[in-house]
Order: C-alpha cells, then structure tokens, then sequence
C-alpha cells in the first residue's frame, strides 16, 4: 500500500439497487469495511441508482438491511449517485473544454452499421473515432451529440493492482468511449470516476470483474489530473463445483441466509474466509478481523462457496454463543411457533436451556424447534411417529416409570437417571426401549435433547403431568 503524506484511507462499497445483497457483494463490502477499519481510515456507502428502470426501494432498502445486519457500519450517509447528474456533467464538459475529450455525432444508425462491419470483418467492435479529429462545424446546427473521451493511442498502460500484479493494456484497446450521452445524461464509467474523486477514495477494492474497468476509469482520472486510487481487484466467487455462483450452489441475498437461522458473526466470519486468509487460523472474531486485515492476505485464485460448510461453522458459533443471548435471538422464532408471547419466566427457562440445546444445532431455525417442548400447553399434540411409539406396551412402560418417579425426592440428573436404568433393568429392557416412549411423551415427537435433560428442564410436576396424559390414553 502507497499513500502519500499521511493520507487516510478511504474505501466504499457501491452497490447497485436492482436486486438484494447477494454473497460476491456482501464479502466486497466487509473487505472495504476491514480495509477501512484496519488503517483507521472512512468507509463510504454509495448506491449506485442511475438505472432508474430497475433500481427500486425494495432493493434499497434490503441492500441496507444486509448490510447492517453484518454488522457493518459507514462513516457518512450513504451518497446516491442519482443525485449527483449535474456535478458528472459538469466533469465532462471540464475535459471537453480542456481537449481531453470531444463532441460525438454519430448517428445510432451509423454506429450500428459500423458494428455489423466490424462484425462482418471479425474485427474487435469499438468506436473507431471517426468524430475523433472532426470539427464540430461539419455537424449540422442543433445535430445531438455524445461527449466522448480522448484516450491515448499508443503505448500501453499498466495498473499496479494490490491483488493481482501489475497487470497491462494496449492503450489501443481502449476506444473513445462515452461520457455524456447525447440526452444529457451520465454514463455509469463517468459519473464512478466522479463520485470516488469526490468522495476522496483512495483504495478501489471491488471484483475483478470490474478490472478492465479500471483501465478506462485511470485514462479518465488522468485525463483529469486527480490523484490515483490504489486498485484491488479481488476474485470472484464460484460454487463448490468450480463453476459460476449461482443460485444452484445456494447462492441467495444475504438476508435469506439470515431467514434461515445463520447468526450474523458466523456469515461475516465465513465470507471472510472466501478467499482471504491469515495461517491456519478459521474461526476469526471482528476484532482479530479488523486486527489483522490486509489486502496481502487476499488470493488470487477464485474461492468456492461451500452452503454445508457455512451451517457448520454457524453450529460452531452457536455452541459458543452467549446463553442469555442466544436465547434472545430465537425468541420471536419460538413465539412465531406458539403465536404466544414468552414470559419472562419462560425466557428463563430458555436461557437455562441453552447449554442442552444448542450442542446440536447448526442454525438457529433448528435451535428455535427444538426448544418448542419446554412451552407446549398439555395435553400434548404427538407428530406421527411419537403416535406410533406410543403403542399399548409403551404406555404400561410409562406407568412404572411415572409411578417410580413420582415417588422421587430429588429431581436431579443423576437421581432420575438412576430410577429409570433401574426400571430398564428389572424389565430387561434396553434404556433405549424407555427413552424412546418418555421423549414422545413428554416433546410430542421423536427427537429432542437427552431424556434425562428434558426431565430436568421441564420439572417433575410437568414431566409427571405430561407423562399420566399418554398413561390416561390406554
């Protein structure tokens, strides 16, 4: 990194409004974020808006949701290139007046038949600069005309790009392109080069989809005289099977991720990994992120989005999450389920809970379930295989054990473990035999923590009650 006389880094993240905050933007945007945080410089939020067509609040509004909900934070209100038209205007006439671009009549027409000669010839398709050196005299009065801009011919140029390399172009590659289109209006590559001068960024850290970009964006800024950014171009991700993310390899906006029960720190910490790393080291706090981020860390190689590898990584993070605040965060799950509000006795219980529950959840939807048994009203509904466990032997099962039971002065883990295997072992029954009939009984299915746990959390009088319902049923 090369910065002159102390200048702070700033970075942006601009996104345009046309869809949610999918995974390839959401890891863009937390590597300037971290760029950003690590220098101690500003990161900067522009919404890139001009396509009015398909830009919507929808979009907007998710994009900011996703972006918050990763827990990232910018250092101004986000900047809407929508409304900065007359300032890009004002740029390119600058370069029109100073030589360094140049009036365009060219019709539609003729550009599509310059394109189909090209195409016919097998020739690369760009301007080929035929208003270039004209004078704007030969144009009729009042003819509409683009403002394009004069780029070098010859020679190459060479972008020293933190990820990738150097990396080089024939300057002859780059045709004239458009600044200002012949209604007025801003082209996206003019009014980009605008807003990051404008908004003082010094470090362009984006997709290397955008590379070639960036050798249009550099004559521009050249052409200007403003200070270089610094480029990272950073490679894009692909799904496990090499090929182009898409929505077949569970490629969805952020805030799908977050509908299906992945905590906020395990997706920041898992698109983090996506094609940055420091040693060995996987599971990575903020704190360590911002501590040791820098773009030297960041591949060159595409990285592979893995959806099973993000649930592991998020039961990771839940068996080490904060109880109470675990409990917090699958609440309004749980009372979507119930349609009922917890009590602040019931939140209780939840957090009790947590230590027994979250050892084998790997989302929070998982999480959520599997807490429903502690505040289901009796008499219990069974689902149909805790209904077919529950034959007539399994209910004279629960009788000796309800019986046994209910005689038990201390309701503890190890006393109701002992009183049980005792009952297993007089009826020369596995314990699993027991078990499985008790789980039904009192979770209304087949599946819930250890048995044992359960008893404990539910308390003998529930436990009991929920026990002589089924016995009732005989």
């Amino acid at each position: 990194m090369n910065l002159n006389n102390g200048d702070q880094v700033v970075t942006r993240f601009a996104p345009s409004p046309t869809g949610f905050l999918h995974i390839g933007g959401a890891r863009t945007a937390m590597f300037n974020w971290l760029f950003a945080r690590h220098h101690g410089g500003k990161a900067l939020l522009r919404i890139e808006d001009t396509d009015k067509a398909r830009s919507t609040q929808e979009a907007i509004d998710a994009i900011l949701d996703g972006l918050d909900w990763l827990g990232l934070d910018w250092d101004d209100d986000p900047v809407f290139q929508s409304e900065r038209a007359e300032r890009h205007a004002e740029v390119a006439h600058e370069l029109l007046a100073s030589g360094n671009a140049y009036k365009c009549f060219a019709t539609p027409e003729e550009l599509s038949e310059m394109r189909e000669q090209q195409r016919a010839e097998k020739k690369p398709m760009r301007y080929d600069g035929r208003w270039r050196d004209r004078d704007p005299a030969e144009a009729s009065d009042g003819a509409p005309y683009a403002i394009r801009l004069k780029t070098e011919q010859k020679g190459k140029v060479t972008i020293s790009d933190a990820v990738q390399g150097d990396v080089s172009v024939q300057n002859g590659e780059i045709d004239d392109f458009i600044l200002l289109r012949s209604d007025g209006t801003p082209t996206y590559m003019l009014a980009v080069v605008v807003d990051d001068h404008d908004m003082g960024v010094t470090h362009l850290i984006r997709g290397d989809d955008h590379l070639n970009n960036a050798f249009r964006q550099l004559a521009m800024i050249r052409a200007m005289g403003w200070n270089e950014p610094v480029y990272a171009h950073i490679p894009l991700i692909h799904g496990n099977d090499g090929a182009k993310l898409s929505k077949r390899h569970g490629a969805l906006g952020v805030e799908a991720y977050r509908d299906m029960g992945i905590m906020s720190d395990a997706m920041f910490n898992y698109l983090l990994r996506l094609g940055w790393g420091h040693g060995d080291d996987e599971i990575i706090s903020r704190a360590r992120a911002t501590e040791w981020f820098d773009l030297a860390g960041v591949g060159k190689s595409p990285s592979r989005f893995d959806a099973k590898k993000l649930q592991n990584l998020n039961g990771q993070y839940i068996r080490e999450a904060d109880d109470q605040a675990l409990a917090l965060l699958i609440t309004p799950l749980i009372e979507g389920e119930l349609d009922a509000k917890l009590s602040v006795k019931d939140t209780e219980l939840l957090t009790q809970a947590m230590p027994v529950l979250k050892t084998r959840a790997k989302n929070l939807l998982e999480l959520a379930q599997s807490s429903l048994f502690l505040f289901k009203k009796r008499p219990l509904g069974l689902d149909e295989r805790a209904q077919t466990l529950l034959d007539a032997n399994a209910r004279n099962l629960l009788v000796s054990i309800h019986d046994t039971l209910a005689d038990l002065g201390d309701w503890s883990l190890e006393a109701t473990e002992e009183k049980v295997k005792a009952i297993a072992e007089s009826s020369e029954l596995g314990l699993g035999k027991l078990a499985q009939p008790m789980r039904a009984a009192l979770t209304g299915s087949t599946s819930s923590p250890g048995i044992f746990d359960v008893l404990i959390l539910l308390g003998k009088q529930e436990s009991l009650d929920r026990l002589f319902d089924q016995i009732e049923k005989t």
